[in-house]
């Protein structure tokens, strides 16, 4: 009669057990000396309860995370360990995913059960095994395959960027996995992206901002993440900042909305910043939709800081730049809205073309607007 038999486990089971927050399998139990019948009484006393087939917990009541993460790789079997987004959650890269992912070897087929998400791969990355945690892949080769099911640009920006702000990446290691995939999605931005984020771009509106507003537009480079003391004594950090231009600070804020305490930080961090300089701040829309007017606006401030460079036009269309409608270029040059040349001007007294493709471009220069060409085209045809 099994009714009766104490619950005691074998010393070599109890510690593997405890090395894998209390979980263990048939195949591990029975090589430790219980018997396919003492495994049944102890489920059936529910003194061990069944986390997946042929893996069980040997404790009862609740199941903790670290349990369910050793249950699904010890279900998934030889050479299986955590990846994608469960090894981002270990490693601290993004938030906790309802189901739990794990890769194992391609010539090997696994059922996946419920809330396990099964992959499978031919490569073996490098993986880490701190203690009662099951084995997982590295940071760098974890990013690597969240990149692959990146649905857009953002997303990789977002991943990539979050790392090295949070220091959890290295860049030699993070270029050594792109290189050792054969197929990897948005190889061409990575490489750029990955730059930028160890030059100190910490979020995608950072990203964006020194890639559409600073770069596109010819601004001078600004100190990224300039490190300041607050009165406390304690030390902050500044999205961007130019000392050589009386201290001028642009700080871009990726949430619509801040909490009390965020607002009360930024609002310190800027008071801070007027002691010497000024604050620009910048949110996702002045960045992504009104980049131009938004290099325009940082220009003037360096302007009036001693900056001597001239904006450059990122396309055709650029806003930034105010130039003059077409009509009013042509008669700067001497030819006016018709398309002929202006009749030389007697001695004295300038010609009509003349005078009118001055005044006409005056109008311009102040406006910055396109609708000054219709009253280019009346002066000339006067």
């Amino acid at each position: 009669m099994l009714d009766g038999m104490p619950n005691v486990i074998p010393a070599a089971l109890r510690e593997r057990a405890r090395c894998h927050a209390g979980v263990v399998t048939r195949k591990q139990a029975v090589q430790a000396g219980l018997t396919p019948s003492k495994i049944a009484w102890l489920l059936r006393r529910r003194a061990w309860c069944q986390l997946h087939p042929g893996v069980y917990a040997t404790f009862t009541g609740a199941v903790p995370r670290d349990a369910r993460l050793w249950a699904a790789v010890l279900y998934a079997g030889d050479g299986a360990f955590l990846s994608h987004e469960t090894a981002a959650w270990i490693n601290s890269l993004t938030d906790e995913p309802p189901a739990i992912h794990v890769t194992i070897p391609i010539t090997r087929r696994v059922i996946p059960p419920e809330g396990v998400v099964i992959h499978r791969s031919s490569r073996k990355p490098m993986t880490w095994r701190p203690p009662g945690i099951p084995p997982s892949t590295i940071a760098e080769r974890t990013v690597i395959d969240l990149i692959q099911q990146a649905a857009n640009v953002d997303a990789v920006i977002a991943l990539v960027t979050r790392g090295f702000s949070q220091r959890l990446l290295q860049e030699a290691y993070l270029r050594e996995e792109a290189r050792g995939c054969k197929k990897l999605r948005w190889r061409r931005e990575l490489d750029e992206i990955i730059s930028l984020a160890a030059g100190g771009v910490h979020s995608p509106l950072e990203y964006r901002h020194d890639r559409d507003v600073q770069r596109a537009h010819g601004l001078p480079e600004p100190v990224k993440q300039a490190r300041f003391q607050k009165p406390d004594g304690s030390w902050g950090y500044r999205d961007r900042c130019y000392p050589q231009y009386g201290g001028l600070v642009i700080e871009l804020d990726g949430k619509r909305y801040h909490p009390e305490e965020r607002r009360g930080q930024d609002t310190e961090r800027d008071n801070q910043a007027a002691v010497t300089g000024a604050t620009l701040r910048y949110g996702w829309d002045a960045v992504t939709r009104r980049a131009c007017e938004t290099a325009r606006q940082e220009a003037a401030a360096l302007g009036h800081r001693g900056w001597t460079g001239t904006l450059r036009p990122c396309s055709p269309g650029c806003r930034a730049v105010a130039s003059a409608p077409p009509a009013v270029q042509l008669a700067g040059r001497g030819v006016p809205a018709t398309g002929h040349p202006a009749p030389p001007a007697r001695l004295g007294c300038p010609g009509r073309y003349a005078s009118s493709a001055r005044s006409t471009a005056a109008v311009s220069a102040r406006s910055g607007s396109t609708t000054c060409a219709p009253a280019s085209r009346s002066s000339a045809d006067e």
